[in-house]
């Protein structure tokens, strides 16, 4: 299995598509070398705006750009992306709707060694929450491509979840990507697991072990979390006995909520994991904050067993 870098892909990306359209900006706060618009700013610093530690006013900066007909993509780690110029980002691009993209890098908990000052854990819930905002979570680096390329052609404001860490690649370019739309990953009969980012990897993980037993899990890539549409949920779960949800970002206002909100009139038993209610913390890899926070193919199992355990119970009564 191919190992690539979501970042990397992000700087080349963006890079491709300013070269075939002038419209194309990108403005960063002080992190270009980490979220890798060095590249863009390198061949065409005239499109390329270093705007400092001031994520506000690069907000609202990006926010004239687009009035004045460019495609400002604004870069920032996820945390201070989302967080740090929350009230301009809702009243000077999404109130008006302005094409702005967002791209919050180092997301979740990527971001290991800088602790939880860095460490966006509630970034897809502020930013859900904002009207007219789309929130998008590339589950590899192929998919992150394909959401570059997307995003010229979507008219609103945009916001983009970078992981920082090399994942994995799990699609191909003849993975179809659309904004709004679910992708099954596998196949599975008994419950199945909506997951985002590099959750959806752990997942697949658990599905293999869960087969085994004898348990059939179908896995589904959630890229788009808004909007995040009822039809789409309900593809996947005619005739199961549950639904797991992961992601790496709080239970609190993330994919769960967002899947939960959409299957609230319907008898379908959730389990979420995720980040409790709590920070991040410092540590030597991203991998070590995962087993503590139990973002692994080992939390899902125990998901889906529990869920399991439940269903059966209520049939035997």
């Amino acid at each position: 299995m191919n190992i690539e870098n979501l970042r990397e892909a992000y700087g080349r990306e963006l890079l491709a598509i300013a070269r075939k359209d002038e419209r194309v900006v990108a403005l960063d706060a002080d992190l270009c070398g980490s979220t890798m618009t060095s590249l863009l700013e390198k061949e065409m610093p005239e499109r390329f705006f270093e705007m400092g530690i001031a994520e506000a006013n690069m907000v609202s900066v990006a926010a004239g750009l687009a009035l004045a007909g460019k495609i400002p993509f604004v870069n920032s780690f996820s945390v201070f992306a989302a967080g740090q110029p929350y009230n301009q980002i809702r009243q000077g691009v999404a109130l008006p709707n302005l094409n702005v993209r967002i791209v919050g890098s180092s997301c979740g908990l990527s971001d290991a060694a800088d602790g939880a000052t860095h460490q966006s854990i509630e970034d897809v819930a502020i930013m859900r929450a904002i009207p007219n905002m789309t929130v998008i979570v590339p589950v590899d680096a192929e998919e992150t491509r394909k959401v570059v390329r997307a995003s010229l052609q979507h008219q609103g404001p945009m916001y983009i979840r970078i992981n920082r860490s090399s994942l994995p690649v799990l699609t191909d370019y003849r993975t179809a990507f659309s904004i709004g739309k679910m992708n099954l990953m596998a196949e599975g009969s008994d419950v199945t697991v909506f997951a985002t980012g590099i959750m959806v990897y752990q997942a697949l993980q658990a599905r293999e072990t869960l087969a085994k037993d004898g348990i059939s899990v179908g896995v589904v890539n959630v890229s788009t979390i808004k909007p995040l549409h009822q039809s789409e949920v309900l593809k996947f779960t005619k005739n199961i006995k549950g639904i797991v949800t992961a992601e790496e970002h709080s239970i609190i206002g993330g994919l769960g909520s967002a899947i939960a909100e959409a299957i609230s009139d319907q008898m379908i038993p959730i389990k979420m994991v995720g980040i409790n209610d709590q920070f991040g913390q410092s540590a030597s890899s991203h991998e070590e904050l995962l087993d503590y926070y139990h973002l692994t193919p080992q939390a899902i199992i125990e998901k889906v067993k529990i869920l399991l355990m439940s269903y059966n119970q209520s049939n035997l009564t």
